[in-house]
């Protein structure tokens, strides 16, 4: 495929692969306005690095890769939305009252979300499944096919972010 410019490049990578790629997510998020969503924020991401046209040799893999990481960022918001939606539901009503102390549980959440997005995938993925689903790391270990120790690892990893992150926020104070 010869083209002009990268811009020229993202425009005909997306007529070509445009729907296939809405499909493939499709299938992952079962929802197809998210797909439709995700699909244009893989080309947004495509076209804002610039990537030379001779590493696109295979632009479905590529565009897989870049379509991976925003589902596995959806499906991470969809996990602390839900945390944030059944702990506001388990709280009594005068907790949480006014829009401030909302805005205030809310504003950290987005906190903690920037700050599990700096993780690898997996350290992330093990920090959601101890801190959300309550699984031992036996258990962790057990469902991704990875030792204790490798869980161990990655949770120490994810305690040191945010052990940083709160020490940051503490100085900003």
């Amino acid at each position: 495929m010869q083209v002009s410019t990268s811009s020229d490049l993202i425009a005909a990578l997306y007529q070509q692969n445009g729907s296939w790629l809405q499909s493939w997510v499709q299938r992952r998020v079962q929802n197809s306005e998210i797909a439709a969503e995700l699909m244009q924020d893989t080309f947004v991401r495509l076209l804002a690095r610039r990537v030379p046209a001779e590493q696109l040799q295979q632009p479905r893999a590529y565009l897989c890769t870049i379509a991976k990481g925003l589902v596995n960022d959806h499906w991470r918001r969809q996990v602390i939305e839900q945390a944030w939606l059944e702990t506001l539901a388990a709280l009594p009503p005068q907790i949480l009252s006014s829009e401030e102390e909302r805005l205030a549980v809310w504003q950290t959440l987005q906190e903690l979300d920037a700050m599990l997005a700096t993780l690898p995938e997996m350290a992330r993925h093990v920090f959601l499944l101890s801190q959300i689903e309550g699984l031992t790391y036996k258990d962790i270990a057990q469902r991704l096919k990875i030792s204790e120790r490798t869980v161990k690892r990655h949770m120490e990893r994810a305690f040191e972010v945010c052990l940083t992150a709160m020490l940051a926020s503490q100085n900003l104070a």
